[in-house]
């Protein structure tokens, strides 16, 4: 792998913003679009459960739904493709199995070989939903993959939108998730951003690097 210069990395970085407006009329090439999937399969998560869906909305009749349930923002609608967040609620020990399965197929083992690294997955888990916690600690693993998704479209030069001012459970209901296990979590749009959206030659408002990053 070659990696990228500083400065590409943090002009990207600079140049992405949470997009107001985007432009209806452009759309995000097959290529670049598959990439920003595979970057979302790609992300991190704890002991790799990936507890999670990613629902790419292209449908306009949707779309249109979906401003619906995000008070009226017209993101989801105007976007060229709008990611639905969603965690898988209740994770146990159906999911671990899947999981220990495919690793073993990954990486050419057995899956007995594995009972170590499953049973503890399986106490950790079991554990966390003892304490009722399980699903808090799921839905945090849904933002490492928002932010993996954001930082990887910047980079290719793909603006984006994060959401939480939705109402997940019309989103659910929309997308056809009730009962199925999971649930909406957060939401990105992702598109071009429009030549007159006025917030994208506004200045990042951020606090001093001093101030929010401690070297011990």
């Amino acid at each position: 792998m070659n990696p990228i210069s500083t400065q590409t990395l943090l002009e990207a970085l600079n140049w992405r913003y949470a997009v107001k407006k985007f432009d209806p009329s452009r759309k995000i090439p097959a290529d670049i679009w598959s990439a920003l999937e595979q970057a979302l399969v790609l992300s991190p998560s704890s002991c790799g459960l990936q507890p999670w869906r990613f629902l790419v909305v292209t449908d306009p009749a949707v779309k249109a739904k979906l401003v619906q349930a995000s008070w009226g923002q017209t993101q989801p609608a105007d976007c060229s493709h709008h990611v639905v967040f969603a965690v898988k609620k209740g994770l146990g020990e159906p999911e671990i199995t899947r999981f220990i399965a495919r690793t073993a197929e990954v990486r050419g083992v057995t899956p007995a070989s594995l009972n170590g690294f499953k049973n503890m997955i399986l106490g950790s888990v079991q554990k966390a939903a003892a304490a009722g916690a399980l699903d808090v600690w799921q839905t945090h693993q849904v933002y490492i993959a928002l932010g993996q998704f954001m930082a990887s479209a910047a980079l290719v030069g793909i603006d984006a939108c994060p959401m939480e001012g939705i109402e997940p459970s019309r989103y659910d209901e929309i997308l056809g998730l009730a009962g199925t296990g999971y649930a909406t979590v957060v939401t990105c749009a992702a598109g071009y951003r429009a030549v007159d959206d006025k917030y994208a030659s506004q200045a990042k408002v951020r606090f001093p690097l001093g101030e929010v990053v401690q070297h011990i």
